[in-house]
Formats: structure tokens, C-alpha cells, sequence
């Protein structure tokens, strides 16, 4: 079997994740600015937490979160209604032959965290981290 560097299991390349940054500050920009002619959008804060291209850099997906948590559904379909505008306007501050299409998911990075701390901080979980502190002692 025949194995490139897209195949199963390999991560992102060098220009994937560079240019995926370069995107999310871009994108970050536009929107803090409010460069967007939207009221509906220009109405949220919103972190662009990470930003994932494809392998071939035609697709951009962003993972955002409005500031506060809530509204994440209107956010998303706001921000799908003015893609256009955005590519346009990232189109401009980037240095590159083609902008990839744009697509934008709810970030849960943040849910998750708060989660991992959650289950962390019970009783028993410490407990059992206490307990396998003192093994690796001895």
C-alpha cells in the first residue's frame, strides 16, 4: 500500500498550519474592526480560535465562539450569510494566488476545557492522581 503525505494519520503541513494562521489573524481583524457592513454581526464579539485549512488550501474552516458563549447557532449562520464579504476582505490582506472558501464551525475547545476541569477537580479523580503521584515517588 502506498502512503503519501495526505494519508490517514498525518497531521497538517508547515503551510497548512501557516497559512491557516495567517488566516485567523486576518479574519480576527476584519471582524474586531467591524469591516463587515452587517449590524447583525457587527453586534458580537467573537474569538477565532483556530483556523484548519485542506491540504490543497481551496477550504478554510474557522472554529469561532461569540464572546459569552451564546448565540453560537445565529453567530455561525451570520457569519456563513456574509462569507463573501469576509474572503474578500482576508482576500486583500493576504499574499496568496487563490483565497480558500470559507466555512466556519462553533469552536468547543473552551466546553471541553471546562469540562476536563470539572472532572478534575472531584474527589475521587484527585484522589486517584494523589495515588499515582506517590507510586511514581517510589
Amino acid at each position: 500500500m502506498s502512503r503519501n503525505r495526505f494519508s490517514e494519520g498525518s497531521g497538517p503541513s508547515q503551510r497548512q498550519l501557516r497559512v491557516g494562521e495567517t488566516i485567523r489573524r486576518a479574519l480576527s481583524q476584519v471582524l474586531a474592526r467591524g469591516d463587515i457592513h452587517d449590524p447583525d454581526l457587527n453586534r458580537f464579539s467573537i474569538t477565532v480560535g483556530e483556523v484548519r485549512t485542506s491540504p490543497d488550501l481551496k477550504i478554510a474552516t474557522a472554529y469561532v465562539v461569540p464572546l459569552g458563549g451564546t448565540g453560537g447557532d445565529e453567530l455561525i449562520a451570520l457569519l456563513a450569510r456574509n462569507k463573501g464579504e469576509l474572503r474578500r476582505q482576508i482576500g486583500k490582506q493576504m499574499a496568496l494566488k487563490f483565497t480558500p472558501d470559507l466555512r466556519f464551525r462553533l469552536d468547543e475547545t473552551f466546553d471541553r476545557l471546562d469540562e476536563t476541569r470539572r472532572l478534575f477537580s472531584q474527589d475521587d479523580v484527585q484522589r486517584d492522581l494523589e495515588g499515582d503521584a506517590e507510586e511514581d515517588a517510589e
